[in-house]
């Protein structure tokens, strides 16, 4: 089910939500009936223990689309274990196609016709890739150095974008190099290889030297990044934006400090550079932190040649209050899925709110709504979506669904195509 499509039933009222599978929430902040919104691809067989992970999705050259999850959490049967979906009508229906041992953290890619699969081989494990030539149904196993073992080390990645430029093909990753509490151990850094190269063969990747984020650049509790997009500018020069983690601690202002001065806190990402030769990524605190809407949680920016406009869907903190109890943090906003674009990288606009629950409400970490490390691709003048979805999860975190989304006609959506809030109210 479409975007437009709920949108329209919506405003049919209760009957017609009733169908929809959106049942009001009657002013819960725990209680949801019926279906999430979107098209359920996967259900975690064991929600109290193993929840949706790292959600994926490519378009292959037939049409069809492939989408994967991982789980994670108590369940030592199903944590690390990828399970991969296709599609042949556009999303409407799914099939599961394969099953994978050791596969967590990753990006699901096309190249060169082939289905790829960059990531790790557990939690804070070796970074690999696996190969499909048969749209998703076998892959190659990185048993070694030869097939997709590419650099032994404790690594941590998410479905950020895979970039082919200046015949190289270049991915974000992470490595944790302490042992400190998260996201204090990340290490940032930008891994590639050229685009004609066998990218099984460990000999043909290339990687940046890898930059700890300091706690000096910014006034929060545990300040750090993960999560980067590789992003070819306008200038032509290749970029790293990340995720930052900007929750106060008690005795900090409000107000971003240091480089970030002026922007809104929860709102501060950060933006490094990379070297053409793939070698080296900088950073300067000065001017690298930025104004980029959604970067308290995980995104994904990629470049519309249509439009010439970048473009990320993101988690829009409708309440940044500043309260410091963590329980009730805006941190935990993952309710307001927002449509956002920019056409230098540095001004972001706000286009369109997708999908919303208990918007500008105060929320809480035992909340069990959430719409999260959304990956997702252009599809003519759609946008198609996966998302880590809890709809009635253990908590807003640990979520039960991978749903499937199309939001369609995406360049055209404003504010006024935003969809009532499915908790009712606005």
């Amino acid at each position: 089910m479409t975007f437009a499509v709920v949108r329209k039933r919506c405003r049919l009222r209760v009957i017609a939500c009733l169908l929809a599978g959106l049942l009001p929430l009657a002013g819960s902040a725990r209680a949801q009936s019926g279906p999430p919104p979107g098209v359920v691809i996967a259900t975690s067989p064991d929600p109290d223990r193993a929840y949706i992970g790292t959600p994926a999705i490519a378009l292959l050259p037939d049409g069809s689309y492939v989408a994967a999850h991982d789980f994670f959490g108590r369940n030592p049967e199903l944590t690390d274990r990828t399970r991969v979906f296709g599609s042949r009508d556009r999303g409407v229906t799914w099939t599961q196609l394969a099953e994978l041992r050791g596969q967590a953290w990753y990006s699901l890619f096309v190249h060169r016709g082939a289905l790829y699969l960059h990531g790790t081989a557990s939690r804070y494990g070796d970074l690999t890739i696996r190969r499909s030539t048969d749209g998703g149904r076998t892959w190659t196993e990185p048993r070694d150095g030869k097939s997709g073992r590419l650099i032994r080390g404790r690594f941590h990645g998410a479905p950020v974008p895979v970039v082919v430029h200046a015949g190289r093909i270049w991915r974000g990753v992470e490595e944790r190099v302490n042992d400190l509490q998260w996201p204090l151990h990340f290490s940032a850094l930008v891994v590639s290889a050229p685009e004609q190269a066998d990218l099984l063969d460990a000999a043909n990747w290339t990687r940046t030297n890898g930059i700890l984020f300091d706690p000096a650049w910014y006034n929060g509790r545990r300040p750090g990044w993960l999560e980067g997009n590789v992003v070819v500018t306008p200038e032509g020069t290749l970029a790293n934006f990340l995720r930052v983690h900007t929750e106060p601690r008690p005795e900090d202002g409000f107000a971003s400090a240091g480089g970030a001065r002026g922007i809104p806190r929860y709102e501060v990402g950060a933006r490094a550079e990379i070297s053409a030769d793939g070698r080296t990524m900088s950073f300067d605190p000065t001017g690298g932190l930025i104004h980029l809407p959604g970067s308290q949680s995980k995104f994904t920016i990629r470049f519309d040649p249509i439009s010439r406009r970048y473009w990320a869907l993101i988690q829009k903190i409708t309440l940044p209050h500043e309260g410091r109890d963590w329980k009730t943090s805006p941190i935990h906003q993952r309710n307001v899925l927002m449509l956002t674009s920019s056409a230098d990288l540095r001004t972001w606009r706000e286009d369109s709110i997708v999908l919303r629950w208990r918007e500008r409400q105060m929320l809480a970490g035992s909340d069990r709504v959430a719409w999260q490390y959304l990956d997702w691709q252009f599809d003519g003048d759609d946008l198609v979506a996966v998302s880590r979805t809890s709809w009635g999860g253990q908590n807003y975190h640990n979520a039960n669904f991978m749903t499937f989304h199309r939001v369609p006609n995406f360049r055209r959506r404003t504010m006024q195509d935003a969809p009532p809030d499915l908790a009712g109210g606005r």
